[in-house]
């Protein structure tokens, strides 16, 4: 009889990136442990990569988890979360929590990580102090955090301009105060550091160089910091980001050989045969590892070394660096300092704030830095990984030859070259997982190695990849707008841009068939005006049936009528002519409609123009694909929780924006407090009023799937507030495809590009986007005022049998369309 195997067990301190990475590998080989997974925080597995990203609101929690809880489960792995690991005793080889627990082990594996570093400065515990390196720490803060609240940042590295950066986005006024006389001194020379901090101020948040903070003020709460130099800055949140130390503590109270970090091997070993450690607490080769790819690669060294498959060594990496920051572009890797026989090739470009430099020696690179632009972080990666010698390449170092088919450069990779720099994910991985596993999708790749979840910057390589090899790849070609005119849409905009065309029919004689359809020619009729700023020759047989008689056909072939009512204002007047058109008109319906405006259903076609001139009201483009109303609350004017006025500032608003055609409808709202009556935050745009500020939003959603509304920036002033919303409201008409809503557009591009596009755009392209807008609205009118010059004959003609509306092709097409002589 055979006597089963024993299971070892294997104690895994540290539920991170490094420990939980190596565990996924050990999981890979043919191994015998039962697994116990310690972990001091209350999270399972996540990015901290994207802890920035996180706070600054573009990512909720559970877009970071890495793994979730199934999937321990799945794996049998016994976790135990919020038990911190106080010893170790490595003559019984047990370690003790602090619930009191004291667990057996047979193979111990440390990822204890690092620690933040916090420096000696007087009041450095008071409340409202925080050394931002978990989880728990950006959710401390973002509680902290309100428009308008001021924040100093403690270190100009690359956690501090993350970390600063993350709290303007939440509104805060933030100053960064360093000791150095640059940002990321450790990866910038003087000049990179120059620009950085350019790019740094332009985004609104204040530096400080060379300054040190000597005390926190305040009497048990944090009230601001006291530099050196005397200087005093109110605060009402003080983060600590001043770099980071190996989180060595239990290798040395175990006795294992610890300098800075827990001293390893080549193979991950400790000075104890069963006591293995990786990730940021350990030091190899006097050198201790803070980014992921080089800890993940540790962890695969380590993996097979614990399941006795001991085999490939870790040699260490080159440190580099990338800032997550949209829109600041710094890379730097290996060496920033010049010296005995080294050589350096740089660019610069103050307009554009472009800076690069190289360092060779000997005809090999040693050294990159990048501001402004990173495009080519990966070649450089490369070059420093395998040391080749580019002495022949040196009329291309900063500008390479373009590259006559862009799947040459993945096909120039060796399967060892890394493509997701972030994660450590290699070419030779991406390609294992298209063959064993049969990823073919960009969604798939991410999901299975995890290629691209980081920075994202290497994208563009991994589709690539994907491309050249996966055999059911389908190429991502751009959407054409319909077979009667076989282009995309920004092609079709290019065409009408450069070729100055002023009507559909041009467009379809030109670029298509000549007739177009229900799906084309209401597309070409909002790119034509859009292109043309509303200066073009109108030509409503291209509109759907709605547009043409400016009222909502209903199932019955009747109409809706919804008069615009500015903010959900109106007068008792209004309420009496309303009133007078549902009786002489027979209207069988009269409805409160959740827009906060009145709406008039059943009305017949040939009716509609004499109800309008009866009500004497604005159209309220209840039918269009356009701005459909601003929804306001009470605001500072009547409530007692209002901090600002958001009646005024809803009818200013709507005032703007109104009779201008968009590609989805648009919904807005203002409330004068974040109890959001009025639903600011699942609006198309909303503007959210807070104590001495206002919150902009957009690309909310209160449909069949609700999203709330992204953060886009948060200004002091009404004035600001409302420049805000128009520069975005405008940037979606040009830009979004049409038939497409805020809410898709916007996780689209994502909501880094789009402010980096709008409201942090230079002035002249917000000033650009706003000329474009008023130039539209001023030709823009009251589409009711047709009633006086119908466009055509039969334009408010009930032809019998009433009108049923043409079901459209998909579901993402308007719901009717009929004949051009309506």
């Amino acid at each position: 009889m055979t006597r089963k195997k024993l299971k070892q067990q294997l104690i895994v301190i540290g539920n991170g990136m490094a420990g939980i990475g190596c565990l996924e590998q050990i999981l890979r080989h043919n191994h015998n442990f039962e697994v116990t997974v310690f972990g001091d925080e209350t999270h399972v597995n996540y990015n901290r990569i994207l802890l920035s990203s996180v706070l600054a609101g573009e990512k909720p929690v559970d877009d970071i988890t890495l793994n979730p809880l199934a999937w321990y489960l799945e794996h049998k792995i016994t976790l135990r979360l919020g038990i911190r690991v106080t010893s170790i005793d490595p003559t019984m080889r047990t370690i003790s929590g602090d619930d009191g627990s004291v667990t057996s082990y047979d193979k111990l594996l440390i990822a204890t990580g690092s620690k933040p570093f916090i420096p000696r400065i007087e009041g450095v515990e008071k409340d409202g102090v925080c050394a931002w390196r978990t989880l728990a720490d950006t959710q401390w803060i973002l509680n902290r955090t309100k428009p308008g609240t001021k924040a100093v940042v403690i270190g100009g590295g690359l956690l501090g301009l993350e970390a600063a950066r993350g709290l303007q986005v939440q509104g805060c006024d933030v100053t960064i105060v360093h000791l150095r006389d640059r940002l990321m001194e450790r990866q910038l020379d003087s000049t990179g550091g120059r620009y950085l901090r350019s790019k740094i101020e332009a985004l609104g948040v204040k530096v400080l160089l060379e300054k040190s903070t000597a005390a926190i003020l305040g009497n048990g709460h944090a009230t601001g910091v006291r530099l050196t130099c005397g200087l005093e800055l109110p605060a009402d949140l003080i983060v600590v980001a001043a770099g980071i130390s190996p989180n060595a503590d239990l290798g040395k109270q175990a006795g294992l050989q610890v300098n800075r970090g827990i001293i390893v091997n080549d193979y991950l070993e400790t000075s104890n045969p069963d006591i293995f450690a990786v990730g940021e607490c350990t030091e190899h080769r006097g050198v201790c590892h803070g980014l992921v790819a080089p800890l993940l690669a540790q962890g695969k060294v380590l993996a097979a070394t614990i399941t006795g498959n001991r085999g490939a060594t870790f040699e260490g990496a080159i440190p580099a660096a990338k800032l997550k920051i949209m829109g600041v572009d710094v890379f730097s890797a290996g060496s920033n300092e010049g010296g005995p026989g080294i050589e350096t090739v740089k660019y610069e470009d103050e307009s554009q704030g472009v800076y690069k430099r190289l360092f060779l020696d000997g005809g090999r690179l040693v050294g990159a830095i990048l501001v402004g632009d990173s495009n080519d972080s990966h070649r450089y990666s490369e070059w420093l990984r395998t040391g080749a010698n580019l002495s022949a390449k040196r009329r291309t170092l900063l500008f390479p030859d373009p590259i006559a088919d862009n799947g040459d450069a993945a096909a120039m990779l060796s399967d060892a070259d890394t493509v997701c720099g972030c994660l450590g994910v290699s070419k030779g991985q991406i390609i294992e997982a298209i063959h064993e596993k049969g990823v073919c999708t960009m969604a798939q790749l991410k999901e299975c190695t995890r290629a691209s979840t980081g920075c994202g910057s290497c994208g563009n390589l991994c589709m690539d990849i994907l491309r050249a090899v996966a055999p059911n790849f389908e190429e991502e070609t751009k959407k054409v707008l319909c077979k009667c005119v076989p282009f995309p849409q920004e092609q079709i905009k290019e065409m009408i841009r450069t070729q100055r065309m002023k009507s559909v029919q041009e467009v379809l004689d030109i670029y298509g068939n000549g007739i177009g359809c229900e799906v084309c020619k209401p597309a070409l009729s909002y790119l034509v005006d859009v292109v043309n700023c509303g200066e073009h020759d109108e030509d409503r047989s291209t509109r759907f049936i709605n547009d043409r008689v400016h009222a909502n056909i209903q199932n019955d072939g009747t109409f809706s009528v919804i008069p615009r009512m500015r903010g959900g204002i109106t007068t008792p007047d209004e309420l009496r002519k309303i009133a007078d058109v549902a009786d002489k008109y027979k209207v069988p319906l009269v409805k409160v409609t959740g827009s906060q405006r009145i709406d008039l259903l059943g009305i017949k076609k040939e009716d509609l123009p004499k109800v309008w001139a009866d009500l004497g009201m604005p159209s309220g483009q209840g039918y269009a694909k356009g701005v459909r109303m601003v929804k306001t609350c009470v605001g500072s004017t009547f409530c007692r929780f209002g901090t600002q006025d958001s009646i005024a500032t809803g009818v200013e608003l709507e005032r703007r924006m109104e009779n201008l055609f968009t590609p989805h409808k648009t919904k807005m709202a203002v409330v004068g407090c974040p109890r959001n009556c009025a639903e600011a935050t699942v609006k198309d745009i909303g503007l959210v009023g807070q104590e001495g500020s206002w919150q902009v939003v957009v690309g909310g959603a209160a449909g069949k799937s609700v999203r709330k509304a992204d953060l886009l920036i948060t200004v002091s002033s009404t004035e600001e507030a409302l420049a805000a919303a128009e520069v975005f409201f405008q940037y979606y008409r040009e830009n979004a495809n049409y038939l497409e809503r805020t809410y898709d557009f916007v996780e689209r591009h994502g909501i880094e590009k789009i402010r980096r596009d709008t409201v942090y755009a230079p002035d002249a392209i917000k000033e650009a986007l706003l000329d474009r807008l008023t130039k539209s609205k001023n030709l823009s009118q009251d589409a009711w005022l047709e009633r006086d010059n119908p466009i055509n004959a039969t334009q408010f003609v009930q032809i019998q049998p009433m009108e049923q509306p043409i079901m459209p092709p998909s579901p993402s097409y308007l719901r009717s369309s009929a004949s051009a002589n309506d």
